[in-house]
């Protein structure tokens, strides 16, 4: 086929896709994303062309790969090392660029550097310098999901933060519907249970189906609700698994059965604490969960597991107090003192006995943030806090380093970094806090653009703002002060209006209108 014929072919193709066939299970799994991807009003992105046969030795590209790149409307480069290298992708790239100088060219980097993995005739052609944007899918960077949303923009001409919007609610809607069928499978259960007492061996069988729906609603479906901030959703799927226990036997349930159930009443103290008028139930939650991991604790002193849960406990009783300490001074404080400390021997003991592991040291991490805290409480030692609130950012900064897509680590950074920023306060180091509470919300902003409308993330942002604007007030800086006052506000109201019924949303609301009154 001559070039003249190639200009003038049709667009058959939506693009072709160019790799190396060192590449060639992610170049597959890219066509299947893209080709079943929905696209609201559009037709789908297909046929799009990939060679899944390997290229005989010859001089030049198959008249099958010249008239693909002919009749395609764009061109999507896979860039890696092993890519820059072949000579076959240079001569599609390059070939693609002859017939069509005005159709797209979109760049998806996959492993490697952009100089070692972008081909030279990506860059360079017919004299002309190309500077490619590509879609990053390197782990730490775009992510998949982000570059895959990256790719499908150029593809379609549509902007990137519309699909992104609509990524987010397509993945919210499905949260819900798993939140649907997780709790009619409860009843299922719940029903079949019922029966199963009729034979031993039917009824082991049943718990430990059930036991997997409790464990999937602390974990997995947990994340998901909390993603969407919908406590309605979250309190229902928790009683429903406390419908489970209600029906055994505590004395004669395993360990592990135990101590899944105490996992259960923090998840429900912690929802109950953040909702209105539940405050006394979560206490009573929290106390019933403290009294039972520390009774296996006592029996089985240097079982990790055992250790680590009574840690939670001790964690859970003393946030209690501390939640508690306005209206109860000095008491509640002391409370709160006395829990934490025995959460952070309990987190050392953690690590003397295993320091390599992530899970231990972020205890350690968490056990120590909670002391910067209880100092910065008490204004003779708040000065004296700093140290401490330092060693936990840095702690927890190194984890959320070592796990870039754990959105947890990364808010539990962002965290560190706001006591922090307290205790600089403390010194009266005034601009050294403005500062850090600005790298606080550079950091949960930044989340947002990977990982969307997380309602966690959200929540983040509304506090990284409030303190941004605390800390620009005491330093004397009133006119910014209010602006981020005004963007927290913003933020609170988005929240509230997602679950009105969430107690600590409000409670911002109104520390907002206490510290920066509208006039």
């Amino acid at each position: 086929m001559g070039e003249d014929s190639e200009e003038c072919a049709p667009a058959r193709y939506r693009a072709f896709i160019s790799y190396s066939h060192a590449d060639a299970r992610f170049a597959a799994w890219l066509h299947r994303k893209l080709e079943h991807w929905p696209l609201p009003g559009q037709p789908r992105l297909t046929p799009i062309f990939i060679d899944h046969a390997e290229l005989a030795a010859g001089p030049d590209l198959s008249s099958q790969v010249r008239e693909a790149l002919a009749g395609s409307a764009a061109l999507i480069v896979l860039a890696s090392p092993a890519a820059r290298s072949s000579q076959w992708v240079a001569q599609e790239v390059s070939l693609f660029r002859e017939l069509h100088p005005d159709r797209p060219v979109l760049a998806a980097l996959l492993k490697g550097e952009p100089g070692d993995a972008f081909p030279q005739a990506l860059l360079v052609h017919a004299g002309q310098v190309f500077e490619p944007l590509a879609a990053d899918f390197r782990d730490g960077h775009d992510g998949k999901r982000l570059a895959l949303l990256k790719i499908l923009a150029g593809l379609t001409a549509q902007p990137l933060d519309r699909l992104v919007q609509r990524d987010v609610q397509t993945r919210q809607r499905r949260v819900m519907a798993i939140t649907a069928g997780a709790v009619l499978l409860s009843l299922v259960l719940a029903a079949a249970l019922i029966v199963a007492l009729r034979a031993r061996t039917e009824a082991e069988h049943q718990r430990a189906e059930a036991e997997g729906m409790v464990e999937f609603m602390l974990t997995d479906l947990r994340d998901k609700l909390k993603g969407v901030g919908r406590l309605d959703v979250m309190d229902a799927v928790n009683q429903r698994a406390m419908a489970h226990y209600s029906r055994e036997d505590l004395s004669q349930l395993p360990a592990a059965v135990l101590e899944r159930r105490a996992r259960l009443l923090f998840a429900m103290a912690e929802d109950d604490l953040a909702t209105d008028g539940k405050r006394d139930r979560a206490k009573a939650e929290i106390f019933e969960a403290w009294r039972a991991t520390g009774s296996m604790l006592a029996r089985q002193p240097d079982d990790l597991e055992r250790i680590f849960n009574h840690a939670q406990s001790e964690y859970w009783m003393g946030y209690a107090a501390y939640l508690e300490r306005d209206s109860k001074g000095g008491p509640a404080l002391q409370q709160a003192d006395l829990h934490w400390h025995n959460y952070l021997k309990l987190a050392q003991k953690l690590v003397a006995a295993d320091g390599n592991s992530t899970r231990w040291r972020r205890e350690l991490a968490y056990a120590e943030g909670n002391i910067c805290t209880l100092l910065l409480e008490v204004p003779q030692r708040a000065a004296a806090a700093l140290g401490d609130c330092s060693a936990a950012r840095q702690a927890m900064q190194e984890i959320a380093r070592n796990a870039p897509g754990d959105l947890n680590a990364q808010l539990d950074f962002a965290n560190r970094l706001a006591w922090e920023a307290d205790a600089m306060a403390a010194q009266n180091r005034h601009d050294h806090a403005v500062r850090v509470r600005q790298q606080q919300l550079d950091t949960v902003v930044a989340l947002t653009h990977r990982f969307g409308s997380d309602a966690r993330n959200m929540e983040a942002v509304l506090l990284a703002e409030y303190g941004l604007a605390k800390a620009l007030h005491a330093d004397g800086k009133s006119s910014q002060a209010m602006v981020a006052a005004a963007a927290a506000r913003k933020s609170a109201l988005t929240l509230r209006g997602m679950d009105p019924s969430n107690r600590s949303w409000g409670e911002w609301m109104s520390k907002l209108d206490h510290d920066f009154p509208l006039h």
